[in-house]
């Protein structure tokens, strides 16, 4: 009895180092993949192609809320209303063969008129070919689709969903609960959301925060977020913008790049900058 005890305990006592060298091994693996993700970003945020673009890096931290969002490349994403392209001309380039890149436009079965629909319609036909043509990669790497309109065999496949100050939008057109709960059923069990938006004061009055000027209350879209099925993981405070007052008569729209005031006090609002942005990272809970 005493012998095979003693056996028993010679043989832990020898696993023991086994198991702390493959954890140690695993841990090492880890920390180089994510170097190399990192250095893949960085390579593409410094290249002479984007000289237009990285002149609003200093205002969205590209490599920080991505970092944040905890994309990786080989990574389902979807970004939300992708309109202006400056996320995708970064995204097509960082998603690498294993990895997918889908632009996931408005659900258009209410709301949007006849026309308005052609329009999405166009922009959803073109948005591969669109991210291709600045990947360097054929168009069938990338995929595009109404929420209303998801392909068959596309739930639950997404790792991440980004919203990059789209919130307001869908709030203040009141199709804000059909659209989450679209990206919701996209997302694996696993799946994050990603959301970047126009942050107001916290005692900012609802007739302010409707969505109506572009900026919304954090503690608004966490609750939205959380009625909708989802838990806050994680916030960051790298898009704050401290010389925002968030107060403007005509919204986020007042500042860059919009400046809808033209050259009224125009050296003032670029002094400003971009608006003042909560960053928020929420997982689908169960």
């Amino acid at each position: 009895m005493k012998k095979a005890f003693l056996f028993a305990l010679a043989a832990a006592t020898l696993a023991v180092p086994a198991l702390a060298d493959h954890h140690g091994a695993k841990m090492a693996n880890h920390d180089k993949m994510h170097k190399a993700h990192q250095e893949r970003l960085t390579k593409i945020l410094a290249d002479p192609a984007r000289a237009n673009d990285a002149k609003r890096d200093q205002y969205r931290h590209p490599a920080e809320t991505f970092e944040f969002f905890r994309l990786h490349p080989d990574h389902v994403i979807g970004e939300y209303a992708p309109g202006g392209e400056w996320v995708s001309r970064i995204l097509g380039r960082y998603i690498n063969e294993n990895g997918k890149y889908t632009g996931l436009y408005f659900g258009t079965k209410t709301f949007f008129s006849d026309q308005q629909k052609q329009g999405l319609a166009a922009a959803i036909g073109k948005f591969p070919s669109d991210v291709a043509a600045v990947s360097g990669r054929p168009a069938a790497d990338f995929n595009a689709f109404s929420l209303s309109e998801a392909p068959e065999g596309a739930k639950g496949t997404f790792d991440r969903i980004l919203i990059m100050r789209m919130m307001h939008n869908i709030m203040n057109w009141n199709i804000a609960d059909a659209e989450i709960k679209a990206m919701r059923d996209l997302l694996k069990p696993d799946g994050l959301i990603g959301i970047e938006q126009h942050r107001a004061k916290a005692d900012a009055p609802y007739s302010y925060t409707n969505g109506s000027k572009g900026y919304m209350r954090e503690a608004d879209i966490i609750s939205f977020m959380e009625i909708n099925g989802f838990e806050l993981v994680a916030k960051s405070e790298v898009n704050a913008n401290p010389k925002d007052s968030a107060n403007w008569p005509d919204g986020v729209w007042t500042l860059p790049p919009a400046l809808r005031l033209k050259d009224v006090d125009r050296a003032k609002y670029e002094g400003i900058g971009e608006s003042d942005r909560m960053t928020l990272l929420f997982k689908k809970r169960d």
